[in-house]
């Protein structure tokens, strides 16, 4: 009896520190890092070996590691549309994954988390890959103002590769404008090939990184993009440069906005194809330039913890690594990354990966540093998203969330945070182009197929993580349950 009084009072006394370390700290600064493309098993402190990712394994070190940590969709666009509005992304026509010229997908009447915390007294950037369209109407103003865009969005500041970086246009846009564009050498962007200029198909013997599918429209860089585009030679990038020039924008914006709370979304382009990480990056890892780029993104994980430790930031500010979504391999360039697989397993002990509903799609890397509040080297295995952050964020900044916002974010500081009683999410919904998942406790239940011919499958997470014995048929009562849940979040029952 004497063991379990003290066993309580040792828990109550636990979770009275949190809550009062919580309590005395001053809004923290936040950071959301999110990676592109990167898996489960992609980095060190979620078990892989042929990859050194010592920056993103002192995260957890120092911080809380999920086990059970998603994105809300296996591609891009809709992940970081629901991110940052907190709704999913199938309430909203036209979430999918945007094309070169698309203008923006969220809308101005949208509030986004990055606006309420501008009610809170943040200062916001976004620096890195958008992906969210900019402009309006039949297209972007790539040789005027781009805007609407993150300036209209919650955003103070932007530093952006405005689609991915295999699709044109190759440029930066700096808050509403193209970065170096010279008005003699106009930008155009299109979807039909301009005075037959050489393409991946007609000129492919000059290609310094092959293709396997698709990204064979304008040559870049040596290097095949998806779609047209001509002018702006003085405004392009070059892939190599990407990394360095992401690190150095943020820690610019860092060092002009360390004396107020500030928020800074880091969206980092690796390992989206192509893989072409700076050279000094290059044969970094034994898995060819898919893992030297999450070396490189290791790197620049490193250098903003650097700069928050050189400003004496680092024990308020608040740190979420994730990802946009689950690993793939082959995504339209020969870049080796299956030949050199090996034995590294980029979803790690999960099923598929991009673009599919199953967990190796949605469930990522997720850890959480915050050295005044969160407990080091903890592990949890609640359930969290990212499309939770928004809600989180606004009550640790002590901001309430306009009515009828961040529709589906729920607010879950308490799980980012690890405090020992919080539940997490009772459902996690994982979208994708091919089908999409629900999961409740260890039940995930995946829909696959087109509108008439759907098939569900059900599987046991805690007998089956890999998803591999569909028990639909074994479990009818409980395959019900999840299609009624299911069409109920879609708003269908």
């Amino acid at each position: 009896m004497n063991i379990l009084i003290r066993s309580l009072t040792s828990l109550l006394l636990a979770g009275f520190a949190f809550s009062a370390a919580f309590a005395e700290t001053k809004k923290p600064n936040i950071i959301v890092i999110m990676a592109d493309d990167l898996g489960y098993g992609d980095v060190g402190c979620y078990g892989a070996k042929a990859i050194p990712t010592p920056n993103i394994d002192a995260l957890a070190n120092d911080g809380l590691k999920f086990t059970s940590g998603y994105c809300s969709t296996a591609t891009c666009t809709p992940t970081r549309f629901s991110f940052l509005t907190g709704m999913y992304a199938f309430r909203q026509q036209g979430t999918g994954i945007a094309p070169p010229n698309a203008t923006s997908i969220i809308k101005q009447e949208t509030e986004t988390f990055p606006e309420v915390l501008q009610k809170a007294g943040y200062e916001t950037a976004v620096v890195g890959k958008w992906h969210l369209g900019l402009g309006e109407g039949d297209g972007p103003d790539w040789n005027g103002d781009l805007k609407p865009g993150p300036l209209e969005l919650g955003f103070d500041y932007c530093f952006l590769l405005p689609t991915t970086n295999d699709r044109v246009p190759s440029v930066y846009v700096e808050n509403h404008r193209v970065r170096d564009l010279d008005p003699n050498d106009p930008l155009w962007v299109g979807k039909t090939n301009p005075d037959g200029q050489p393409t991946g198909v007609t000129a492919r013997d000059t290609l310094r990184l092959d293709w396997s599918h698709g990204h064979n429209q304008t040559i870049h860089n040596g290097i095949g993009r998806i779609g047209f585009f001509t002018g702006g030679h003085a405004a392009r990038w070059r892939d190599e440069d990407l990394a360095d020039e992401w690190v150095k924008k943020s820690n610019e914006w860092l060092h002009a906005n360390k004396d107020e709370p500030f928020f800074l979304f880091f969206a980092s382009h690796d390992t989206h194809v192509p893989r072409m990480p700076h050279e000094r990056f290059q044969g970094k890892s034994s898995t060819g330039l898919r893992g030297d780029a999450i070396v490189q993104l290791d790197w620049c994980v490193g250098e903003i913890v650097k700069t928050l430790d050189e400003l004496d930031l680092t024990d308020n500010t608040l740190i979420v690594f994730c990802s946009d979504n689950g690993p793939v391999l082959d995504d339209g360039y020969k870049d080796g990354a299956v030949e050199k697989l090996g034995d590294h397993t980029p979803a790690g002990p999960y099923r598929g990966g991009k673009y599919t509903p199953f967990e190796g799609g949605t469930r990522t890397p997720f850890i959480v540093k915050w050295p005044a509040v969160v407990k080091p080297g903890t592990t949890s295995d609640k359930m969290i998203t990212t499309t939770d952050l928004g809600a989180s964020f606004a009550a640790i900044a002590g901001q309430e969330v306009p009515a009828g916002a961040l529709p589906d974010s729920e607010d879950l500081h308490e799980t980012l945070l690890g405090e020992a009683d919080a539940k997490g999410r009772d459902y996690v919904v994982e979208e994708s182009p091919r089908g999409i998942g629900l999961r409740k406790g260890d039940w995930k239940l995946v829909r696959q197929g087109g509108k008439k011919n759907y098939k569900f499958s059900l599987f046991n997470l805690a007998e089956d993580a890999g998803e591999t014995d569909d028990i639909a048929s074994q479990h009818p009562k409980k395959l019900k349950e999840m299609k009624q849940l299911l069409a109920k979040i879609q708003g269908k029952a």
